[in-house]
């Protein structure tokens, strides 16, 4: 029943999201949008080196993508690229292949389980885990061209 994904504690994630706004100044900006709910989130990311130092978002989604968007806010700073990466694995075969929700200190993730019996909900759930994956991408390619340039290039 839809209710049970819209639980209590999923509404008390969505109604308390933290580090909303914008960065001034940050390394990436990535958005995702679910065509099919028309939520939004657009991140803001900085790294020293594989980890993350700053987020902020912005967030126009339903309770769902709200959800997950204040789970990652509350934990990403400290987490590393390679961490978010595997969360976002970790979080879609949730939702897609019955998978385990992860442990540790994501486990709150576990309360968006329900949603993998509605499809037309994994997108916005989904979310922010992909612009967070892909603000980190941007980042990694950023490093690694101006890495290439001559030193003299560089400054």
């Amino acid at each position: 029943m839809l209710n049970d994904i819209y639980n209590k504690r999923i509404i008390e994630l969505a109604g308390n999201i933290p580090r909303l706004g914008r960065l001034p100044d940050p390394d990436a900006t990535a958005t995702a949008h679910s065509k099919l709910c028309g939520s939004t989130v657009k991140v803001d990311l900085k790294m020293e080196g594989d980890r993350i130092t700053d987020f902020a978002h912005d967030v126009k989604a339903c309770a769902l993508g709200q959800a997950s968007s204040s789970i990652m806010a509350s934990r990403i700073v400290g987490s590393t690229a390679s961490e978010l990466r595997e969360l976002r694995e970790t979080v879609r075969k949730m939702l897609k292949e019955n998978g385990a929700p992860p442990e540790g200190k994501w486990e709150e993730i576990k309360f968006l389980e329900p949603v993998r019996d509605y499809k037309a909900r994994h997108a916005s759930t989904l979310l922010t885990f992909d612009a967070v994956v892909d603000a980190i991408g941007q980042i990694e390619a950023k490093a690694k061209t101006e890495a290439k340039q001559p030193a003299a290039a560089q400054g």
